[in-house]
């Protein structure tokens, strides 16, 4: 089986997504293309594991102190740059889209009527969840960003539909697993965030070490705060041995901070209806403190409170890619059931 899995790379949960498949396609014997759009590919990082991908400007959202910036996402997205490159992508060579979220693939899948496959956080959002009660236009919304064959989401919970456990690389786990790996500083990564106004609000606890993960280009210190680059290497380790995650609600991290047992505290993105839900899925299941701005009560309320108990994820990567080169269980009834039946 030759496969393009084209991700949308405005965040870098999807890539994560995309890091922990990669080696269980490849056992599974699919031959592999990437593509990447959303993003500068001059901003994307880390990137050997994909080889020569493809790259496409794609579609995303402007932000700005924390919220979503409608007109300026509609302003900046480029019409006739995207359906021309839907129309000069050539995908006759491959035999299926596995599709993250991802239009100029999806678009030119179904132009040429290659079979696709959708499996992303995205596509929980198909179905009525907590914090998306009211969001009637959500489904159509999604099924005209990425128009794909059949949709796999992935979630915290199969809400008794189409949903699988998150797909997290089982390398991060805390293999050693005990309290004494816990070192005394909370790490802080709020990308949506003014930089200047997170270090401003932690500079009111100056008996907590923080370390913030940012987009710059080197490291500093200021007292009990670091500030660091953005690292593949450096931060899962970090995240490994802190006490707490403080940051924004994307579903891949917040995953990893669950898997870990790592105390959240989260803030959603103002004006994006996927991090609202994942905040209100979270706060339900007791898993997360949520505040709604850089609010100095809820982290001294949050500071004091103990770790979470970790969650055991399976290896949903491997079962997805027997399932993907088997000619069984076509609507993944099956699958669903044995991955969440592995859950603990």
């Amino acid at each position: 089986m030759k496969l393009l899995y084209a991700v949308q790379a405005t965040g870098n949960g999807h890539i994560t997504r995309a890091r922990a498949m990669l080696p269980a396609l490849q056992r599974a014997g699919i031959e592999i293309d990437f593509l990447f759009s959303g993003r500068e590919k001059d901003r994307l990082f880390d990137m050997q594991c994909f080889g020569d991908f493809q790259h496409y400007q794609g579609f995303t959202f402007i932000t700005a102190d924390g919220k979503v910036q409608s007109w300026k996402t509609l302003k900046q997205a480029k019409l006739k740059q995207f359906w021309s490159d839907v129309n000069n992508l050539d995908l006759s060579r491959y035999d299926l889209l596995l599709n993250d979220f991802e239009p100029v693939s999806a678009w030119a899948a179904r132009r040429q009527s290659i079979p696709s496959i959708g499996l992303a956080h995205q596509y929980a959002l198909r179905y009525a969840l907590q914090g998306t009660e009211k969001s009637f236009w959500l489904k159509p919304a999604i099924d005209c960003f990425t128009p794909l064959d059949r949709y796999l989401g992935v979630h915290w919970h199969h809400f008794d539909q189409a949903i699988l456990p998150p797909l997290l690389s089982l390398s991060n786990r805390h293999s050693v697993g005990d309290e004494g790996d816990k070192q005394a500083f909370i790490l802080v990564y709020l990308p949506f965030e003014s930089l200047d106004k997170v270090v401003q609000w932690l500079q009111r606890f100056p008996c907590t070490q923080f370390k913030i993960y940012a987009d710059i280009v080197e490291a500093r210190s200021l007292g009990h705060i670091q500030i660091h680059p953005l690292c593949r290497q450096a931060f899962p380790r970090d995240l490994k041995l802190c006490e707490g995650v403080i940051s924004n609600t994307g579903f891949g991290l917040s995953s990893e901070a669950l898997m870990l047992g790592k105390k959240l505290l989260t803030k959603p993105l103002a004006g994006q209806i996927e991090q609202y839900s994942n905040a209100c899925i979270l706060k339900q299941m007791g898993k997360a403190q949520v505040m709604h701005s850089l609010d100095a009560n809820k982290l001294e309320n949050w500071l004091t409170q103990e770790s979470i108990a970790p969650i055991h994820y399976p290896n949903v990567a491997e079962h997805i890619a027997q399932w993907l080169v088997s000619d069984e269980d076509s609507r993944a009834e099956t699958l669903v059931k044995t991955v969440w039946q592995e859950v603990n």
